[in-house]
């Protein structure tokens, strides 16, 4: 999308680079219906002209108001400068995420703002709190992994108790837990499977990582197990040495909330097949679900195969599980 108050088009090798990356292109040229279109098709990228002197204070405005939005603020600004005093400043000063000046060659252009989209998908798809890859790439990666056809596992990690201690400590004390399990997922990940680990957050306190199926207890058994060391530590001392605390359920009733525990529900296709990403997140969860059943920091894998008889329709696999069980408590 291109913002100019003159009703310019967009320069030459500008255009080029659109039409060969097949974005669609249209042209605003007040501020209101810039934020308008942006926030009903957020759009891949705009750009502002300002390589005339008279450019108008409108278009400064219209690019701090798209860049201050939190739903727009993550489309990239592209500034486009003449010689114009002041320009480079002013553009910085509006929150520019990159600024052109005419007369750098085409193939510079083009590079730089390819540089600029690939920095915006990056920071689109991975979450904030943590810069793990996101829902978006989780599922990507599963899809790799199943077009790849090697025996991988999906493994999902959440927290228990979690709410309780947020809400007898505070968001910034869950924070700090959240990078901490973010930082030993990705620590655990690639010190054992290197290049072929992907840890990625869903948000709050829920992680799927993907590993080698070989690598499947080497790599849950050290994740609960330095989990449970590391979590009393994240309490009073008081609490610490209790292994409890009095917090209060939905209904205002006090009750022993124990610390922090990590469930971990897993599933591989070395017995299964999946057509989708959708399956895999499906019985992953259910997996995930079934481990917060059970007491202490813990590991469930999924060890129901698929029965197909020549000729007939694949039947759903009777409810049994095979369940490894890591208990520090």
């Amino acid at each position: 999308m291109l913002f100019s108050p003159r009703g310019e088009t967009l320069p030459a090798a500008v255009a080029s680079w659109v039409r060969e990356r097949g974005l669609p292109a249209s042209t605003v040229a007040s501020g209101n219906a810039l934020l308008d279109v942006a926030l009903r098709s957020r759009p891949r990228v705009v750009v502002f002209d300002a390589r005339f002197e008279d450019s108008t204070s409108e278009l400064w405005g219209a690019c701090r108001r798209l860049k201050s939005d939190s739903f727009t603020g993550i489309v990239p600004a592209v500034v486009l400068i003449g010689e114009s005093p002041g320009a480079f400043e002013l553009a910085l000063e509006s929150g520019a995420d990159e600024i052109l000046r005419i007369g750098v060659s085409d193939s510079e252009i083009s590079q730089r703002l390819d540089l600029l989209l690939r920095r915006s998908d990056r920071d689109v798809y991975v979450h904030p709190s943590t810069r793990l890859p996101g829902t978006i790439e989780i599922e990507a990666e599963i899809a790799r992994r199943m077009e790849r056809n090697e025996l991988y596992a999906v493994c999902y990690a959440d927290l228990d108790h979690f709410k309780e201690y947020n809400d007898r400590y505070s968001y910034y004390d869950g924070d700090r837990v959240i990078r901490l399990l973010a930082k030993l997922l990705h620590d655990v990940v690639k010190g054992v499977c290197g290049e072929r680990g992907f840890v990625g957050h869903i948000g709050g306190d829920d992680f799927i990582f993907i590993i080698p199926a070989v690598e499947l207890n080497d790599v849950c058994s050290e994740i609960v197990t330095v989990f449970d060391l590391l979590v009393p530590y994240q309490y009073s001392e008081q609490d610490r040495r209790a292994g409890y605390f009095f917090g209060k359920d939905r209904r205002g009733q006090l009750h022993r909330v124990p610390l922090m525990t990590l469930s971990i529900g897993v599933v591989t296709n070395e017995r299964r097949h999946f057509a989708t990403a959708a399956q895999v997140a499906e019985l992953a969860t259910e997996m995930k679900g079934y481990a917060k059943t059970l007491a202490g920091s813990v590991y469930t894998v999924d060890r129901r195969t698929d029965a197909v008889s020549p000729g007939a329709e694949p039947t759903p696999p009777r409810p049994q599980r095979t369940i490894s069980v890591i208990d520090e408590s």
